[in-house]
């Protein structure tokens, strides 16, 4: 099944690509490897889910912008190959949590990335990980993640 009717059976979208607001490139290739810059959970009108997470009940919230920063990658990973059925599978994801110092749950935050990966490439989309805490990311946000993709033929879309 094409990743995105993985997705779209489970009620998700990918949202529109937005480009970078600093001075960097969203991807970049080495050989058959995506490097995929940080996602955060942005929305459609250009601003982030914020925030500092300090307890066990902010989770939930930490995982939806998990979640979303997960579909918001996919949207450039889709920019950048043209399919997502070009993706081989996830090899490396980094999850960076805005918490206070003694929040120990980035784990299951990042779950909310993680399983979406899952959804949309099934085994192929299970990776390795870290899960850290920040006391601070860009613009507030409340989680960032990166990741690394091993995909055919390692070149850009033609668009």
């Amino acid at each position: 099944m094409h990743p995105e009717a993985r997705l779209a059976k489970v009620g998700l979208s990918l949202p529109s690509p937005i480009p970078p607001t600093e001075h960097y490139v969203p991807y970049r290739f080495a050989g058959n490897l995506l490097y995929v810059s940080g996602h955060g959970p942005r929305r459609p009108d250009g601003s982030y889910v914020t925030g500092c997470l300090a307890t066990s009940e902010e989770v939930a919230m930490g995982y939806e912008a998990a979640r979303q920063a997960g579909l918001q990658m996919l949207a450039t990973v889709k920019l950048a190959l043209g399919d997502l059925e070009r993706v081989e599978g996830v090899v490396k994801a980094l999850g960076m949590v805005h918490s206070v110092p003694d929040f120990t749950f980035h784990p299951k935050v990042i779950n909310g990335f993680s399983e979406v990966m899952t959804t949309a490439f099934g085994d192929a989309g299970r990776h390795a990980r870290s899960a850290v805490g920040m006391a601070s990311l860009p613009h507030g946000m409340v989680v960032e993640v990166e990741a690394i993709f091993l995909v055919r033929d390692g070149s850009a879309a033609s668009v």
